[in-house]
């Protein structure tokens, strides 16, 4: 699996220079929580042959290997910059880059009172149906402390696909996750905190900043490492809306943005960009 990287061009030698193409995961490289397709892959891997290519998702790096690697190959090792948790979890040609904590950040206190009041509240929602693991502190592959979020969900995260479903087209009509979000910013204006609603049931909560424009940093750090200066970044995203957790990356000055319904219209725009 480490030597997967090495049969693709250099990244200072891909044809396509200075160029990169980042993608959101859930709705964009695959259908939400499942897994990506062969056809996905393959496309993936033809247009790695032309320019760098990476993904940047708020899940963790093992929901991430479930959606894109196979028992069999590493996810690190399909894209050229691996970005779980918007790139507070990243990985270079496969090999780990420098982490943050969203708990040494906020401290132990405040992120207390940030779950007791998120319990509470999800306590008195009234929901069609509610299951498990309704606030999820996320964690490396490794198990150690060094996420950069957590994610809440008012149904809980062990639904299955079909109730995920149903409570997305339920979100819909009601809210459900609006209003929460809206509650939590009421609660603690002073955190500087970021809540960001993505996926089908939940929504993530980390510092103001640590949305997915902070993995640009790595691709801008990377004409110092590999002397690539990445002048055109195409970002592939579908929860592109103000408040969706693509907005701000697809809204940066330094992407180009491109807003898709489904992974179909990622392969469709790719084909026609790079000739595919």
């Amino acid at each position: 699996m480490a030597q997967a990287a090495s049969i693709y061009p250099p990244l200072e030698d891909r044809p396509v220079k200075q160029t990169i193409c980042l993608f959101d995961v859930d709705g964009t490289l695959g259908p939400a929580r499942r897994a990506a397709s062969p056809q996905m892959l393959q496309l993936l891997s033809a247009l790695r042959h032309k320019c760098a290519i990476g993904y940047v998702g708020g899940s963790d790096l093992i929901k991430q290997q479930e959606q894109l690697g196979t028992p069999a190959i590493n996810v690190t090792t399909l894209f050229d910059f691996c970005f779980a948790e918007n790139g507070l979890t990243a990985f270079r040609l496969g090999q780990p880059l420098a982490s943050a904590s969203f708990i040494g950040w906020l401290g132990e206190d405040k992120y207390k009172q940030l779950v007791n009041f998120c319990l509470r509240y999800i306590s008195e929602i009234d929901c069609p149906i509610k299951r498990g693991t309704f606030v999820e502190f996320r964690r490396a592959l490794t198990g150690t402390i060094r996420n950069g979020m957590i994610n809440v969900s008012p149904i809980g995260r062990n639904a299955t696909i079909d109730e995920r479903l149903d409570f997305n087209q339920y979100d819909q009509e009601h809210r459900i996750r609006e209003k929460f979000v809206a509650a939590l910013k009421e609660k603690f204006p002073e955190f500087g905190l970021t809540y960001s609603i993505g996926g089908q049931i939940s929504f993530d909560v980390f510092p103001a900043g640590w949305d997915k424009t902070y993995c640009l940093q790595y691709l801008e750090h990377e004409k110092e490492i590999s002397g690539v200066d990445y002048k055109t970044i195409h970002f592939f995203g579908d929860k592109t809306e103000k408040g969706g957790n693509d907005y701000e990356i697809y809204e940066d000055k330094r992407t180009v943005g491109h807003a898709v319904k489904n992974p179909e219209e990622t392969m469709k725009i790719l084909k026609e960009l790079f000739d595919l």
